[in-house]
């Protein structure tokens, strides 16, 4: 196997081993795939909602999901929606049957880094949705936790604030400020080192570079 593969199989290894269901996909078509034939048909899906994610996107399930007959899809990032509804959809998001997202960052040992400006993600990782499935890259994965945390303040935070058109010190210089801009995305952490219940959380980890 290849330096990324065993990678791959070493992180799911890992995150299986702490409570996660955990797949590993040849590309954003194979996790597509997999969670459509694999991982839907287990769980009873009336309701969804997600965080945002460029690696869900890519890999086109969400659209698809829009088509299925008998779910309701609560849309989080609706344009054109006033802010106020949009937060408020999103603590109904709290309490649906399936949430997707995407990963800050995935450790070796199988520990799951994200951060958030106002825990849109976050909470509904730890509680509330039954079942979570995140889709996350192979850039995704890092040694550790304190690795993790640095790729977000180094990589995932400065290029979703600038993704997001914030006008924070990051998006001009690439790194991290510990900034008390009002437009600072970098709030709350969400560190999970086990996955209980058991199987909650499923994540798909794909053999491409995807994301931030």
């Amino acid at each position: 196997m290849t330096r990324t593969a065993n990678q791959l199989q070493a992180c799911r290894n890992a995150l299986a081993a702490n409570g996660f269901d955990a797949f590993i996909a040849r590309d954003s078509a194979h996790a597509s795939a997999l969670f459509f034939e694999g991982i839907l048909p287990q769980l009873k899906v009336r309701t969804l909602a997600w965080g945002d994610s460029m690696t869900m996107a890519a890999t086109g399930v969400l659209d698809e999901l829009s088509r299925h007959k008998g779910v309701q899809v609560i849309a989080t990032f609706e344009p054109g929606i006033e802010r106020k509804v949009l937060i408020e959809r999103r603590r109904q998001a709290l309490l649906t049957d399936l949430f997707l997202t995407g990963a800050n960052a995935v450790t070796l040992d199988g520990k799951l880094v994200n951060l958030d400006m106002i825990g849109n993600r976050t909470a509904p990782l730890s509680f509330g949705p039954k079942k979570v499935v995140i889709f996350a890259g192979r850039n995704k994965i890092v040694p550790d936790i304190p690795a993790g945390m640095e790729r977000v303040r180094t990589i995932a935070a400065p290029l979703n604030s600038r993704r997001h058109g914030m006008q924070t010190p990051c998006v001009r210089t690439g790194r991290c400020h510990d900034c008390s801009s009002p437009q600072r995305i970098c709030n709350s952490w969400s560190l999970i080192e086990k996955c209980f219940p058991k199987g909650r959380i499923k994540i798909v980890l794909i053999d491409e570079d995807l994301g931030l």
